[in-house]
């Protein structure tokens, strides 16, 4: 496509999205200060309430999860009187004093979510021949590597790689690294616990260069949406003879604000029904985007597009009530050595960073990027099944001998 046609299309999107030129120069003074991709899993959905009117929560900055260490916390100072500070957001309870901090995925009023065509099947996500996008509403996707090889600022922790974005220094984070498994597998009642926050979450229908900027990236079809990747990972953990149960409460349908307390209340209720419950793995699809241009990440895995996945760990500050958040950093590491050991690219480096996502609730709690709104259902599931069947071999590892 030649640079007139991308700058003409980029004029008319503009033009149309005047209301929220100021948090476009959020945007470009970000990218001028840190260099690289912009991820969800940092600051994302922070700017979401601007950025709801570029079509739904996709229009993040997605590549602070690529920037040098501690560039973020720089770049959140620099811009502290325009942000929400990251620790106060929709998850926090009631009471102050707790400062119960989980990063907010939600905007600040819940946008309605439309009901979106049912997508094409993962048999196949070929365009038809008269498939077309108006051109005043075509945006690019590009795919990429987001795996971290070669990148000398991760920590390495077996196959796997880390990405420490908080004060904790990598002496420590090795240390904790070197401590053994906390997990342990037993045959006693359902051992693991799937279920996703934003189960609306849904994807690319085809796979091309173009994407319709008009596309939501929600659905409430469970066959088309992040709950059906987390069946597949389900089944095949159960697989390897360990119960799994899969939740597929739509937490954020019909209103996206309070996702995270809703979803809170459903783990603690099967908690509270299955005490045997070990692992809880809260199950999404992350949103990279640079300006309009989706990003992909994308790996080969025997010649068969698998979208690439990343494990988040949060840690405590201090002020977020998470006693056992390092058990769980060493969890999120073992198990993405146990995927990375088998398929080697499937993962993005785990995410180490001060959030929370409910997981303070039971040690072994984490969240699960797969993919990206670039990605076709076809690659999400593709990749649930790999990542799936190497947790699956993962826990089953850890199951008590008796």
């Amino acid at each position: 496509m030649s640079i007139i046609r991308r700058m003409g299309r980029q004029y008319r999107r503009n033009r149309k999205k005047s209301t929220v030129r100021k948090y476009a120069l959020w945007g470009l003074l970000a990218a001028a200060a840190v260099p690289g991709v912009i991820s969800t899993a940092v600051l994302s959905h922070q700017l979401l309430p601007a950025l709801d009117h570029l079509s739904a929560d996709a229009a993040v900055f997605s590549a602070l999860y690529t920037v040098p260490d501690r560039a973020l916390d720089r770049l959140e100072e620099r811009f502290s009187d325009e942000m929400e500070d990251p620790n106060q957001t929709e998850q926090a309870p009631a009471a102050p004093s707790t400062n119960d901090a989980a990063p907010s995925t939600e905007t600040e009023e819940a946008p309605d979510i439309p009901e979106e065509k049912p997508q094409v099947t993962a048999e196949g996500s070929q365009p038809p021949e008269d498939y077309s996008i108006p051109e005043e509403y075509q945006g690019d996707i590009i795919e990429e590597d987001m795996s971290g090889r070669g990148n000398s600022d991760y920590l390495s922790f077996g196959s796997g790689l880390i990405k420490n974005s908080t004060s904790v220094s990598d002496e420590e984070a090795m240390a904790l690294l070197n401590t053994d498994n906390p997990v342990q597998i037993t045959d006693d009642g359902p051992q693991v616990l799937i279920m996703h926050t934003h189960a609306t979450e849904s994807f690319e229908p085809y796979d091309t260069d173009l994407y319709d900027t008009r596309h939501t990236w929600r659905t409430t079809d469970n066959t088309q949406n992040i709950v059906a990747a987390g069946e597949v990972i389900a089944e095949a953990i159960r697989a390897h003879g360990i119960e799994v149960l899969h939740d597929e409460t739509q937490h954020d349908y019909p209103s996206y604000n309070g996702s995270y307390e809703r979803s809170a209340e459903t783990i603690k209720s099967y908690l509270e029904q299955y005490p045997s419950i070990k692992v809880v793995l809260d199950v999404h699809r992350d949103a990279v985007q640079r300006d309009t241009t989706l990003v992909k990440p994308i790996t080969q895995i025997d010649g068969k597009k698998a979208a690439q996945l990343m494990i988040i760990a949060g840690c405590d500050d201090g002020t977020m009530g998470m006693p056992n958040w390092s058990k769980n950093f060493r969890f999120a590491a073992g198990m993405q050595d146990a995927i990375e050991s088998q398929w080697s690219g499937l993962t993005r480096p785990v995410y180490f960073c001060y959030r929370k996502y409910n997981q303070d609730l039971t040690t072994g709690s984490l969240l699960i990027e797969l993919g990206s709104h670039g990605n076709t259902l076809e690659e999400i599931l593709y990749t649930a099944q790999l990542a799936g069947e190497s947790i699956g071999s993962y826990l089953e590892g850890l199951k008590v001998k008796e």
